[in-house]
């Protein structure tokens, strides 16, 4: 990829008009800049959801990938870049949005490769050598990613291979929410009853002494699970255990490690342990990539 330039379920509408979904993406895009200034070495880190994908109070005029607004910061001393919308074509970041590729340059101020409309909060931030990096997820920008040092120098590969990597797992992230979101939208919304169904009765088989009845009600959540149409369990189906299909069963409720744990009787660390092997399993990069990767493959219903 070239440089540019001189270097759980959907939940309703918050009160800020942020859903559930928006704050899931919110959450992913600060895991991504938290790995990013971790990877990389640079000290600041900062970004934002473009255009229907950002909360609607931080959308600027037009959606789509008309811009965005910088709502997730890293590493920074002042408020100066929280809430400033950037748009398409415009700065660093609109630049990226714009050739949907990573942008960079050595000076931000000197830079004669961007416009500058926004070089007083990029000031009063003390900012000088600044990545951008645009997040492409089916060949929309649904993100940018900036990482940046507080002195001017050039930006070496070892921070443009970070930051890419660090936009190519949000990519990921938003990608499985979008599946998610299809599959969700092509059942009944029964279905989001008879998935609850099912994760509260592998949660109950595992309490019930009697091992006729315990396997009764295995039974009947294998039955949910053939239902949902995914690929049959024959050759080459995926070997979840059962505990990492219970494990699973709690996560796609929205549960938490911790809640997973008390759910089932089991250790956080245990839980961790069984839904890494199951990501691995399903070739699953997120827990939310895993639950999708399982519904298709009928381990879920």
């Amino acid at each position: 990829m070239r440089i540019e330039g001189t270097a759980g379920r959907a939940e309703g509408e918050a009160a800020d008009g942020t859903t559930g979904r928006a704050r899931g993406e919110a959450a992913d895009v600060r895991e991504a800049l938290a790995a990013l200034t971790h990877s990389c070495g640079l000290p600041v880190a900062f970004g934002g959801l473009t255009g229907d994908d950002a909360p609607a109070a931080a959308r600027t005029p037009g959606g789509g990938d008309a811009g965005f607004r910088i709502s997730q910061l890293v590493g920074t001393t002042t408020r100066a870049l929280r809430g400033l919308a950037i748009s398409s074509g415009s700065g660093l970041g609109g630049k990226a949005i714009a050739l949907a590729r990573p942008v960079a340059v050595t000076d931000y101020r000197a830079s004669r490769t961007i416009s500058h409309e926004y070089d007083a909060a990029v000031a009063a931030e003390g900012l000088r050598s600044v990545l951008a990096v645009p997040v492409v997820v089916r060949r929309r920008v649904r993100a940018v990613l900036y990482a940046a040092l507080r002195e001017p120098a050039a930006l070496g590969d070892r921070a443009l291979t970070a930051a890419v990597g660090a936009a190519q797992e949000l990519e990921r992230s938003l990608a499985a929410r979008d599946d998610a979101d299809r599959l969700r939208a092509a059942a009944p919304a029964a279905w989001e009853e008879v998935r609850a169904a099912h994760a509260h009765l592998r949660t109950l088989a595992h309490d019930v002494p009697d091992v006729r009845l315990r396997d009764e009600l295995l039974a009947a959540c294998a039955r949910l699970e053939s239902a949902c149409g995914g690929t049959a369990r024959g050759d080459g189906a995926v070997g979840l255990s059962p505990r990492e299909v219970d494990v699973l069963s709690c996560v796609s409720r929205g549960a938490t490690n911790a809640a997973v744990a008390d759910r089932l009787g089991l250790r956080p660390e245990t839980v961790k342990a069984y839904l890494r092997s199951a990501m691995r399993k399903l070739g699953a990069h997120t827990r939310l990539e895993a639950v999708v990767a399982a519904r298709r493959a009928g381990l879920l219903p």
